[in-house]
């Protein structure tokens, strides 16, 4: 461990550190444009140049390894002098357009100016100008003010895996494109935004509607997916103008996927903010006393097992909680939140987490997916894999449909039997997790929505069992996709029959009554001759033959416990303020229950948290990897020799917030028609 001085002040480094980052553990600050700890070493903005004793002129900061007895300046009038040189220079050609660039009051370069520049410049000649690019309908690009970082390059190469942009030109005809003008192809693409420390590349969902200063910060979690990212959820007048990534190392460190950043417009369109009642087949507007006393009717005569519920993915614990209170209180066990039918066993709770957790892909050194494309179904989880091949030497291996990760997989194919294969040991699969020190399972739910879920689950324990569990190492992992299913299995919300029993028996008149907290990934036409009342946000599939609408509200709009695929339990804060009548869900069940059951015990969140604290005692502990007991679970049967068929849909419209969006409706079209344009087929 080298031991240099800085400014006077020994300082003891770890080896292989830069002489910046010891200058940071020092609590000395130096200025950097290109350098970045997540991204490689760049060396070309030389902003970070420091005075190192015997060295002939300074030292360029971030690529300078840390060296023992090293005396470094960075305080004198050579550092001072050589840095005010290289911000005359960044600013030769760099546009006087602050008042109008939404990087204002953000800024970088701004900052840096003023607080390492000289104040003066002497470049009296006309300024270059730039083309702007098009780098689809998130990322918006004023290329002049671009003062070649190239941190957006090192980050879709390194981070996202999509080797589309660089740099073309010389000296002063350098330029920041993509590969011939085409789409910034990645999920992951506005995280450039962030990275970019001017105001080159900007949101355009975002440009020109606030500034910085104006915006009120709200921590949140995001539930676009199941990882649970830390997110901001920047509004203004109660209204969301933005959201960004929230740094949580375990989790999106701090990156965030294009759905979680950009869907945020959904969250106004196609709302539902009053209640509505549905007479002679149409809906009409009510009264929340008329919506209740329609319920109470609707309900009438209807025994406890002939009421049931189904939960949506993107349903907070509260809510859940309370909905399963209304139910027990009308004599209803039948609560089910697996709307995509997968075989998850609530009873053991190792059976449906990423036991590993986020992080723990990185100690990881072989990976088998099964049934899952974590590109389109977990974009953090994804980046995590490709950080660990990167990095770490990770390989990949994959039973399923074959699909671009951005890093090498070595496909076994996708019949699910191979399974079956590789827990007998002679398999290659067999042989790699057997060769691997740490190898880990990532089962998604393509594999357990089958017929036979339940079997490919059992194997998989079993595989798991055989080559992935060691003393302090748990590799079997459940990548779940919506948000609330940790939660929901953990309050037990699941029926023997599943959502297609529940749905047959609605059908076949069994159930007579049905509640939908959210839900709408499923076909809702089975249940047009059920009595249902429907508690959600957006006038999606799970209104079309609802008999009442009761408004909820978003993420963004209550204060929410959320589990996340690891079972890490988190909390969001409320950020904006609801439309209309809708509320939060919880109070609406609770009024509710004062209507058609026995009243809910609780008349404030806290109690409400107290309760659920009590009955789900991981609800107490937050933002904490769980560690749950290894048992045996699945149930023992034949695995059909099928492919494993992807489920899913579209990246971009996988919840009704996203759907609403009109952004991620345009990246549909953009990536569509792109996708056209690469295969030929646009005639």
């Amino acid at each position: 461990m080298p031991t240099l001085t800085i400014n006077g002040t020994e300082v003891t480094v770890d080896a292989g550190k830069s002489v910046l980052q010891a200058c940071e553990q020092a609590g000395v600050d130096v200025p950097r444009f290109c350098y970045h700890e997540r991204l490689s070493i760049a060396g070309n903005c030389r902003m970070c140049l420091v005075e190192m004793e015997r060295s002939p002129k300074p030292i360029a900061s971030c690529a300078m390894p840390a060296g023992d007895g090293m005396v470094i300046h960075t305080d004198t009038e050579l550092v001072k002098k050589s840095r005010e040189g290289v911000m005359e220079f960044m600013l030769l050609n760099h546009p006087l357009d602050c008042p109008i660039c939404d990087q204002g009051g953000e800024c970088e370069l701004q900052d840096q100016s003023v607080a390492f520049g000289s104040g003066d410049g002497r470049f009296s000649e006309n300024k270059r100008a730039v083309e702007d690019k098009n780098m689809g309908p998130l990322v918006a690009t004023t290329m002049t003010r671009c003062i070649h970082c190239m941190r957006c390059i090192r980050f879709s190469d390194e981070i996202a895996g999509v080797e589309i942009m660089g740099a073309i030109g010389r000296g002063d005809h350098t330029e920041v494109v993509t590969y011939l003008d085409g789409l910034l192809d990645t999920e992951l693409s506005g995280n450039v935004i962030d990275l970019c420390p001017v105001g080159a590349l900007t949101s355009k969902p975002y440009a020109f509607t606030a500034r910085s200063w104006e915006l009120k910060r709200h921590p949140s979690i995001d539930v676009m997916d199941a990882v649970g990212s830390n997110i901001e959820v920047d509004t203004r007048d109660g209204a969301v103008m933005r959201v960004l990534p929230r740094l949580h190392e375990d989790i999106n460190e701090e990156w965030i996927s294009d759905k979680t950043r950009f869907a945020y417009d959904g969250l106004k369109k196609r709302r539902l903010d009053r209640p509505y009642v549905r007479k002679a087949g149409k809906f009409e507007e009510a009264t929340w006393g008329e919506a209740f006393a329609a319920i109470k009717t609707g309900l009438k005569g209807a025994k406890g097992n002939e009421i049931a519920a189904l939960v949506g993915d993107t349903a907070d614990m509260e809510s859940m909680f309370a909905l399963k209170g209304l139910m027990n209180s009308l004599g209803s066990q039948r609560i089910e939140a697996r709307q995509d039918g997968a075989a998850l066993d609530a009873k053991i709770r190792a059976s449906y987490l990423m036991n590993t957790g986020i992080k723990g892909i990185e100690d990881a050194d072989y990976l088998l997916l099964i049934g899952c494309n974590p590109r389109s179904e977990a974009v953090m989880v994804n980046a995590r894999i490709r950080k660990g091949t990167v990095k770490n030497g990770l390989k990949v291996g994959r039973i399923g449909a074959v699909a671009d990760l951005t890093y090498t997989v070595e496909d076994f194919g996708d019949d699910a039997s191979l399974v079956k294969a590789a827990k007998g040991g002679r398999h290659e699969i067999s042989k790699a997790l057997k060769a691997a020190s740490k190898p880990m399972i990532i089962v998604g739910q393509a594999a357990l929505a089958r017929e036979d879920g339940a079997a490919i689950l059992k194997m998989a324990h079993d595989l798991a069992d055989k080559y992935c569990i060691s003393e302090g190492w748990n590799g079997f992992n459940i990548l779940h996709t919506a948000a609330s299913r940790v939660g929901a299995l953990d309050l037990g919300l699941t029926t023997e029959e599943g959502i297609k029993g529940l749905l047959k028996s609605a059908k076949t008149g069994d159930v007579k009554a049905m509640f939908l907290l959210g839900a709408d990934e499923f076909d809702s036409s089975t249940l047009a001759d059920t009595f249902t009342v429907y508690m959600g946000t957006h006038g999606d599939e799970g209104v079309k033959h609802a008999d009442v609408i009761l408004p909820g509200v978003t993420y963004t709009e209550k204060a929410g416990t959320y589990i996340n695929t690891e079972g890490r339990v988190q909390q969001a804060e409320k950020a904006s303020v609801a439309p209309g009548d809708a509320r939060e869900d919880w109070t609406i069940l609770r009024a509710l229950s004062d209507i058609v059951g026995e009243t809910l015990p609780y008349n404030t969140l806290s109690e409400l948290r107290i309760a659920l604290n009590e009955a789900v005692p991981e609800t107490a502990t937050l933002d904490t990897l769980p560690e749950a007991d290894w048992s045996d679970f699945g149930t023992d049967g034949d695995i059909a020799k099928t492919p494993i068929v992807p489920i899913g849909g579209n990246f971009y419209q996988t919840n009704p917030i996203a759907r609403a969006s009109d952004v991620m409706a345009e990246c549909v079209s953009v990536r569509e028609g792109a996708t056209e344009e690469a295969t030929g087929t646009n005639g």
